[in-house]
C-alpha cells in the first residue's frame, strides 16, 4: 500500500518533471511574433496601512478568542514585487515584505474576519517576511495571442489563448485557485476574509496565507483546467509549514469563461482534500462529556482526510458593474486546519465602477455573506472549545454568522487610493448572545 505522503511526494516529482519537459518545449517552440514587447525584469511595490475599528455592542461574556467591543487597530505592510524572466517562457519572482500591527482583537472572534490585511501573527514592530519565492513557465499551445500588462507577479509581453502555466515555490493558493475578478483583493476591494475567499476553503497556508507548493493550468479555448498540490502547516493555524509533503492538500478547479450580452463572464467549481493529523469534533464532545474539561484537541488528533468543495462565479452586467457569488461547504466532523472555522458559506455581492459620476478611477461595492458550522462543531464550540479565530468560552445560543459589507474606494493621485469601509457582523462567532458589531475602516494603498 502506498502511503499518502509517498504519494504527495510522487506528485510533486512529476510536477517537477513536467516542470523540466515544458522548459526543454519552450526553448524548442517558435511562437508567431508577441503581439507586446517581452520583459526580462520588472520591479514593483505596494503599501497599505489600514485603521480598523469596532464599536460597542452586547457582550455578556466572553471567551480567549472573542472579539472585544471598543477598540482600533491597525496594520501595515509594504512588499517588493521582483521578477526577471531566466528563459524563454519563465518568470522567477521574489516577493519581500514587511509587516506590522494587529487585526481586530489579534484577528479572533469572527470566523468571516473583517480584514484580509490582518494576519494571524500580530507584532507591534515591523518585521521582515519572504512571502513568496515561485517560478512560473508557460508554454504556448496555439491560438490567438493577446497583450499581458506588466503588474504585480506578472511580466509584461504576450500570450496565446492556450497554453499550459506550471508553478512551483512558496506562493499563496489563492494566487492560482479561487480568483475573482470582483473580490480577490483586500488591498483593493473588500476587507473581509470570507467574501474576498471562499470561507469554507481551508486552503494550505501559514499563519500569514502562504504555502510551499506547485500548480498546474490548462488554458484551452473556454475552458481552464487547474491542479495544486501543497503542504500544510505542521500543526493547524501554524506559523511553519511542512516541507516534506507529509501533511498536505490537493486541489482541482475547472473554469469556463462565457460572454452575456457581449458582457465576460467566468464559472470555478473547484474540491480541495486535505490530509494530516486532525481531531474528530465529536470525540472531543465524548472527551468533555467524561471528564468535564475543556477539549484538548491536540491529544485526539489523528491521520484523517478532509474534503470540501466551491462555486464561484463573476459576471459583468455592464461596463461598470459587475455581480459575484461564492458558495461552499467542508467537512465539519473535523476541526479547521489552516483558514477559518466555517463549514458552509455563501457570500453574493455587486461592484460598480465610477464612471457614471465622472470619477473613472473609484469603486464603490456591497456585499452579504453568511457562514454556518456543523452540529459538531456547534457541541465542541459549546463545551468551551477555541477554534482557529473563534470561541467565546460557551455557545448557549448558535446561529448563522451574517456579514454585510460596503466600501467606497476613491482615486487620489495615480497609484493611490483611499477607501472607507463598513461592515456589520451578527452573530460574531456564531454566538445569539453577542452582537451585533458594527466594524469601520479607512484604508489607504499606493502601488507601482
Amino acid at each position: 500500500m502506498i502511503r499518502p505522503h509517498v504519494r504527495a511526494r510522487t506528485a510533486l516529482a512529476l510536477a517537477a518533471t513536467a516542470l523540466g519537459m515544458t522548459v526543454a518545449q519552450a526553448a524548442r517552440a517558435q511562437d508567431a511574433p508577441s503581439a507586446a514587447p517581452q520583459e526580462t525584469l520588472a520591479v514593483h511595490g505596494q503599501a497599505t496601512v489600514v485603521a480598523q475599528g469596532v464599536t460597542g455592542f452586547s457582550s455578556p461574556f466572553s471567551g480567549d478568542n472573542s472579539l472585544a467591543p471598543s477598540q482600533i487597530k491597525e496594520t501595515f505592510d509594504a512588499t517588493l514585487y521582483l521578477g526577471v524572466q531566466p528563459w524563454r517562457g519563465a518568470e522567477l519572482w521574489a516577493n519581500p515584505e514587511i509587516d506590522q500591527g494587529f487585526g481586530l482583537s489579534n484577528t479572533l472572534g469572527v470566523a468571516g474576519f473583517p480584514s484580509a490585511e490582518a494576519y494571524k501573527v500580530g507584532k507591534s514592530s515591523p518585521y521582515f517576511r519572504l512571502q513568496r519565492l515561485f517560478l512560473r513557465q508557460t508554454v504556448s499551445l496555439g491560438g490567438e495571442r493577446s497583450a499581458v500588462a506588466g503588474a504585480a507577479n506578472q511580466l509584461a509581453g504576450s500570450q496565446s489563448a492556450n497554453r499550459v502555466v506550471l508553478t512551483v515555490g512558496k506562493f499563496g493558493v489563492g494566487d492560482v485557485f479561487d480568483t475573482n475578478r470582483y473580490a480577490h483583493d483586500p488591498r483593493g476591494d473588500f476587507l473581509n476574509w470570507a467574501i474576498v475567499d471562499t470561507g469554507s476553503f481551508d486552503y494550505a497556508a501559514d499563519a500569514w496565507g502562504y504555502s510551499y507548493g506547485a500548480a498546474a493550468e490548462w488554458y484551452q479555448g473556454r475552458w481552464t483546467l487547474r491542479l495544486g498540490a501543497f503542504n500544510l502547516s505542521k500543526v493547524p493555524n501554524g506559523e511553519v509549514l511542512e516541507t516534506g509533503f507529509g501533511q498536505y492538500e490537493f486541489d482541482a478547479e475547472i473554469e469556463h469563461r462565457h460572454t452575456i450580452g457581449g458582457h465576460p463572464g467566468a464559472v470555478r467549481l473547484a474540491l480541495f482534500r486535505n490530509r494530516g493529523r486532525f481531531a474528530r469534533l465529536d470525540e472531543a464532545a465524548a472527551t468533555f462529556n467524561t471528564t468535564g474539561a475543556i477539549p484538548d484537541l491536540a491529544a485526539l488528533r489523528r491521520p484523517a482526510t478532509r474534503l470540501g468543495g466551491q462555486v464561484n462565479i463573476e459576471q459583468e452586467v455592464t461596463g461598470t458593474l459587475g455581480l459575484f457569488l461564492r458558495a461552499g461547504a467542508s467537512d465539519g466532523r473535523y476541526e479547521a486546519y489552516d483558514f477559518t472555522d466555517i463549514d458552509r458559506t455563501l457570500a453574493v455581492g455587486a461592484s460598480l465602477g465610477g464612471k457614471g459620476w465622472h470619477r473613472e478611477g473609484d469603486r464603490v461595492g456591497l456585499a452579504t455573506v453568511v457562514n454556518g458550522i456543523s452540529k459538531a462543531r456547534e457541541r465542541y464550540l459549546a463545551d468551551g472549545g477555541l477554534g482557529i479565530l473563534i470561541g467565546d468560552g460557551a455557545l448557549a445560543h448558535p446561529g448563522d454568522e451574517w456579514i454585510t459589507e460596503a466600501y467606497y474606494s476613491a482615486a487620489v493621485i495615480k497609484g493611490f487610493a483611499l477607501s472607507a469601509d463598513y461592515q456589520r457582523v451578527v452573530h460574531p462567532g456564531y454566538n445569539r448572545d453577542r452582537g451585533p458589531a458594527n466594524v469601520l475602516a479607512v484604508r489607504l494603498h499606493g502601488a507601482f
